[in-house]
């Protein structure tokens, strides 16, 4: 939404000009009502909301935060909130009442019919993780003898209440049997009949599936929505595509978080305080931290090495770099790939073939580059002192140092992500700080490893 409309409706609840904003607000979509309410206080959220139709209003419920739909179901009288969880489409009713205390809840509940209250509870019984969680169980189910005309005047008739009509179902004593789309029924003689017309092969998720995995399912296979069946394969609800957006959103979101050393957060980065901002950040820096004292071990044990060549000092920065964001390349590729379920833990030996030749290409072509590099700074005084051994060879060990650490950097970044999630971890915790922690270390020993070896240097 423009901020001269917000601008626009605030000047205009600041001078009490309701009938003017009323007609603002009722021809603007619910989305964006929900954007302007973010910049009103409770009271003008209040005046606002009841100054929307009762179907935008409840539309426009749907689209607010949680802050907001408590606030908002705090100060609205017993008709009201009646008149808008009687129009929210159920899942979007579950979706509110499960972040609300449980004053609210039980107020909620006593305002609604017993009908929708049953259904309600029905779906909050199921876990959080679960499909049977964000499934709606208004959908426009049909019988296999229907012919097309009766089909057609159902969903004339009860689709306006329905969350989707484009895809009916087809239920023999509540066993799903097919699906038929509205487009099918709309080409289709009037007189055929609907078994004839009608999918048989339906692909339907169970309603204690993962609730990632279906949003993955929907996306897969370009649904609209998924049906949700028992264990003896009776409908009793269907997944929306756009609550599988809303999922694919949250996880993404959380392994965001995950891949940044951090705990996922629920609310929004400006509704969380700085102290759970802190305490979400704080365990992970103090684990990578204690973590990182391996390499400074590793660097005491070549005390010898340093002193008497200064100049290899200088390179570690760089390795210890190019080697973690090796590592953090093949871990990031490996976690997408597990997350849209093309990459799975039985490929992990073509995975480490196939980045072991990306090694070799990616490695070689950093190792010529940093030779030249090398001796470029030498020859302008940029490097420091060589311990007066050849910059040729000082060069050829940092640059052999590199191709090693890459090649092992990637390897480390492709398998720790594959074998978290066999374990069942996941796999978003094998990203940069973790790799760059472990591929650090191993930098080191590598460098100096090769480096006492061709400098003939005691340690």
């Amino acid at each position: 939404m423009e901020e001269k409309n917000i601008n626009e409706t605030i000047e205009l609840l600041e001078q009490k000009s309701f009938p003017a904003l009323k007609s603002i607000l009722n021809d603007m979509m619910p989305a964006d009502i929900a954007l302007l309410f973010e910049e009103l206080d409770n009271t003008d959220k209040v005046i606002a909301f009841r100054l929307l139709g009762k179907e935008l209003a409840a539309e426009t419920f749907a689209y607010l935060d949680s802050d907001s739909q408590i606030n908002l179901t705090q100060a609205i009288s017993d008709k009201e909130i009646h008149d808008v969880f009687d129009r929210l489409f159920i899942d979007d009713a579950v979706d509110a009442i499960e972040e609300m205390p449980a004053n609210v809840v039980t107020r909620i509940l006593n305002n609604t019919d017993s009908e929708t209250r049953k259904l309600i509870n029905d779906i909050l019984k199921y876990p959080e993780r679960s499909a049977g969680s964000i499934m709606t169980v208004e959908y426009v189910n049909l019988r296999r003898d229907m012919t097309v005309s009766q089909a057609i005047e159902k969903i004339r008739r009860e689709g306006s209440d329905k969350e989707t009509i484009y895809t009916c179902y087809v239920t023999e004593n509540r066993k799903l049997v097919g699906i038929v789309g509205v487009s099918t029924l709309l080409t289709s003689k009037d007189d055929q009949i609907v078994e004839d017309i009608m999918e048989k092969n339906v692909i339907s998720v169970s309603a204690y599936d993962d609730k990632e995995d279906v949003a993955m399912t929907i996306n897969k296979y370009g649904f609209i929505a998924i049906p949700v069946v028992d264990k003896d394969s009776r409908l009793i609800g269907i997944v929306t595509v756009d609550d599988a957006i809303e999922v694919i959103q949250q996880e993404t979101t959380e392994d965001i978080s995950i891949m940044a050393a951090m705990e996922p957060i629920e609310e929004s980065y400006f509704k969380t305080s700085v102290f759970s901002h802190a305490k979400k950040r704080m365990l992970w820096l103090m684990i990578l931290m204690i973590s990182a004292t391996v390499t400074g071990v590793v660097m005491q044990n070549y005390e010898n090495a340093i002193s008497a060549f200064p100049i290899l000092v200088s390179c570690i920065p760089m390795l210890m770099d190019t080697g973690g964001n090796s590592g953090s390349q093949s871990a990031t590729m490996m976690i997408r790939g597990i997350a849209l379920g093309d990459i799975r833990f039985s490929d992990i030996f073509r995975v480490v073939f196939k980045e072991f030749r990306i090694s070799i290409l990616v490695s070689v072509a950093l190792g010529v580059v940093n030779f030249v590099r090398i001796i470029i700074m030498h020859s302008f005084g940029i490097l420091g002192d060589t311990g007066g051994q050849s910059v040729y060879l000082i060069a050829a060990i940092v640059s052999l140092s590199l191709i090693l650490v890459v090649i092992l950097a990637k390897f480390i970044g492709c398998t720790l992500p594959l074998l978290a999630d066999k374990i069942g971890l996941d796999a978003a915790l094998m990203a940069s700080p973790i790799i760059s922690t472990i591929v650090d270390a191993f930098a080191v020993f590598i460098y100096f490893k090769i480096a006492t070896t061709f400098l003939n240097i005691g340690f």
